[in-house]
């Protein structure tokens, strides 16, 4: 699955596990480089290429990283030093790297950020961060550093312009060390970072959530090792969901995150799923899709992420949908990619229109621009008449786990 995933018209049928969430895995690991003690992360979703190209910056950083089954041991060979030499592809997480080097060790140095091309997605949070706590923050060709004043970081309040996730991440991260009190003002609560709260908590760290207001961190003079078990991952568990659901399928989704996703969920019954609780999981039988009318925002809200996937799903109602991202603007271009499989739409500013012809497409030869809208194209595949290749499939590989090897399971055709 490299490069291309061939897929046929098929019903999702049978049971399915969620891996640990990509979106908290890749955080918890740079929080890692916090400590000198050995970490353990359980329900570890080994197969992710960004946990992989993770894992390689851990340790070209001092650390060595044994994975067994379906958890990875953490631990340090020699100090981390304070630059991140690393020439292969880089991943957003890369910011947060920045913080935790700073934190621990006065000063840091690591590769732009990559990820997914979503727009305009600068860093200047992160340097508000780190400056907030003292640091200098400059550009030194596609480096960004970071120095801490003598003494280390020094807790302040950090007042964020907007709800930002990653800016929120760094704060705690950076703030866990520091000297003195972190406060943390208009901070995103996601379950990813109340994840990493408490992943921190067992580590030693003094971190209390006042609700979205704000977050306290009192800095320690060190932090312990720790085994924990990853949250499952909410974006696998959509993807599933809404891949049932189009496909007239009986899938059963154990371990599903309830209440991270609240409000999709609410959105989707109310737009023809059919899904009830059981025992171990969500249990979805199918359903007739009828048109969304979603805008993204802060959690508990539609998370950006979960727009492609939803749009996914209004290509297989009949009439029209409408998706506003309010936090990635005019991030359709997967849209375009649809378009070559039959489906009509149209962006009127930050509005795309979507009008869905029932799943009424046709397989062809599309692109996976990023990891979600591959995902989006996956599953639109599966609803496709012939065969729909998606190249640059590696795309799906940086956030699902063993997505190809599950889809296989789920399908009534093979791949």
């Amino acid at each position: 699955m490299d490069n291309r995933l061939v897929l046929h018209k098929s019903r999702l049928e049978g049971c399915v596990s969620l891996s640990g969430a990509k979106n908290s895995v890749l955080r918890l690991m740079a929080a890692s480089l916090l400590t000198s003690d050995a970490i353990t992360l359980k329900n570890y979703p080994a197969s992710l290429l960004d946990a992989e190209v993770h894992a390689g910056m851990l340790e070209n950083l001092g650390k060595k990283c044994d994975l067994t089954d379906n958890q990875v041991a953490i631990s340090q060979v020699k100090a981390p030093p304070s630059e991140l030499d690393w020439d292969k592809r880089s991943i957003r997480n890369t910011l947060l790297i920045l913080g935790a080097l700073t934190s621990r060790t006065g000063k840091g140095s690591v590769p732009l950020p990559g990820g997914c091309k979503l727009g305009d997605r600068t860093f200047d949070l992160h340097e508000l961060v780190l400056r907030s706590l003292g640091a200098k923050v400059w550009q030194e060709g596609d480096m960004l550093c970071a120095e801490a004043p003598k003494g280390g970081l020094v807790g302040a309040d950090v007042h964020l312009p907007l709800r930002s996730t990653g800016a929120t991440e760094n704060a705690i991260i950076s703030g866990t060390l520091a000297k003195g009190v972190t406060r943390i003002w208009n901070p995103h609560i996601r379950p990813e970072i109340l994840d990493l709260v408490k992943f921190l908590r067992t580590m030693g760290a003094k971190i209390t959530v006042f609700g979205q207001e704000h977050i306290e961190v009192v800095g320690v003079e060190g932090l312990n090792g720790t085994t924990y078990t990853l949250m499952p991952d909410n974006m696998e568990a959509i993807t599933w969901l809404v891949g049932a659901v189009i496909t007239g399928g009986d899938v059963e989704i154990r371990n599903f995150p309830y209440t991270d996703l609240e409000v999709p969920l609410v959105h989707l019954r109310d737009s023809g799923a059919k899904f009830y609780r059981g025992d171990e999981g969500l249990i979805v039988r199918g359903g007739t899709c009828y048109p969304l009318e979603i805008s993204t925002g802060p959690h508990p809200g539609i998370n950006s992420d979960v727009q492609p996937i939803l749009a996914a799903y209004a290509a297989c109602a009949q009439g029209e949908s409408r998706i506003i991202d309010l936090r990635f603007p005019g991030r359709y271009g997967y849209a375009a990619e649809l378009a070559k499989m039959g489906l009509s739409y149209k962006i009127d500013g930050n509005l795309l229109k979507i009008q869905g012809n029932g799943g009424n497409l046709e397989g062809t030869i599309v692109k996976a621009l990023d990891l979600r809208a591959g995902a989006a194209l996956a599953l639109c595949g599966l609803v496709a008449h012939g065969e729909t290749v998606i190249e640059d499939a590696w795309q799906i590989q940086r956030g699902y786990d063993r997505f190809d090897e599950k889809l296989k399971d789920l399908m009534s055709q093979p791949l």
